[in-house]
């Protein structure tokens, strides 16, 4: 979903994804470090928070430098793809009017291509160009939302943007765009990647229990310590109140959320809410929330905006189709109606009556 960067909890997703034993990401650092002990980490990136639950092993780093290490690693991925920021490697690119191919970090790159593999595979419904859309509604940094654009700025805005005149290269790397003043915002995508980099890290030092989480986007591995899979709760949509509406069991996967009950207003009795639909350059509809399961926490924060965007029909065929665990909750009226492919009811360990 499309984030921002800044003071305003920036890249924080508006589903709410929590541990289901409530302990996620709230004890402090440590200078300890025992075998096959449970630790506990957390700071800030991205405008938002991160955490870490991890099992350590005999001969794992201790708990102080795990901590700086990720610190540094998520600090570097900031500095690389905040669009907030002026001196960011993304910042720059967005604000230069060539277009021939631009040096950028590898990571930048990877992730670019990652996102554009998602606006083809979703028929444009996920557009990381879309943020000149964002702010027309209001929702993009220092935003307003409560006006309804017109269809003429409507109109003129698509017309700046649009995944297909962006490219990536991981060669070089480079990014290339093809209007001038086309401009990319990863906070739908990075977070996710960012995760996915946490778990790296601790793989290649041995750590193969753990549950990361940036900006509410999860990576799982291994299992927790009661040795179990990783248990995760799931925020029902409702726009007061924070409550559990599912565990489920994540097995060596990543899961992430996107809904549209956080950053929101309501204009003549009409829900707008901040993930906007690129293909009609409005903001989605009906759809609550999604979640969606998947080895990749970086394509699971990508294509759960897709999802929103597509809508439970088009979505779920395209979930059906692709095997992946996704749950919708859609708006029914006063009412939420939970759907979700058979592969994700298997997840599910507990639900709410």
């Amino acid at each position: 979903m499309m984030r921002d960067f800044g003071n305003r909890c920036l890249w924080r997703p508006l589903v709410v994804l929590f541990a289901a034993f409530f302990g996620f990401g709230v004890d402090a650092v440590e200078p300890t470090n025992s075998a096959n002990s449970m630790e506990s980490l957390r700071g800030f990136t991205m405008g938002a928070g991160w955490s870490l639950k991890y099992i350590a092993p005999a001969k794992a780093p201790v708990k102080t430098e795990v901590h700086r290490a990720l610190q540094s690693l998520l600090d570097r991925l900031e500095g690389q793809m905040s669009t907030w920021r002026d001196d960011t490697d993304l910042a720059r690119f967005n604000a230069s009017r060539r277009t021939d191919l631009f040096l950028v970090p590898r990571e930048t790159a990877f992730v670019v291509i990652e996102a554009q593999r998602i606006s083809k595979l979703t028929g444009g419904a996920f557009d990381v160009t879309i943020e000149p859309l964002v702010r027309l509604w209001g929702f993009g940094p220092r935003g307003r939302p409560g006006v309804v654009p017109s269809a003429k700025l409507i109109e003129e805005t698509q017309a700046k943007i649009g995944w297909r005149h962006l490219d990536a290269r991981l060669d070089l790397p480079v990014l290339k765009k093809a209007i001038p003043t086309l401009s990319v915002d990863l906070s739908a995508v990075a977070p996710g990647f960012a995760a996915d980099e946490i778990g790296r890290w601790l793989e290649l030092r041995g750590v193969t229990n753990y549950l990361a989480e940036v900006g509410g986007e999860l990576r799982a591995r291994g299992h927790d310590s009661r040795g179990r899979p990783w248990r995760v709760g799931i925020e029902r949509p409702v726009d007061d109140n924070r409550e559990i509406a599912r565990v489920v069991a994540l097995d060596n996967l990543s899961l992430a959320t996107s809904g549209d009950y956080r950053n929101f207003f309501i204009k003549d009795g009409r829900r707008y809410a901040h993930i906007v639909d690129p293909r009609t350059g409005r903001p989605t509809e009906h759809v609550a929330a999604v979640s969606i399961a998947h080895p990749s926490a970086m394509t699971a924060d990508a294509l759960a905006t897709a999802l929103m965007v597509l809508g439970p029909e088009q979505g779920m065929k395209l979930a059906r189709e692709q095997g992946w665990p996704v749950q919708f909750v859609v708006r029914e009226g006063n009412v939420l109606r939970t759907t979700a492919t058979p592969q994700f009811e298997r997840l599910v360990v507990e639900s709410a009556k």
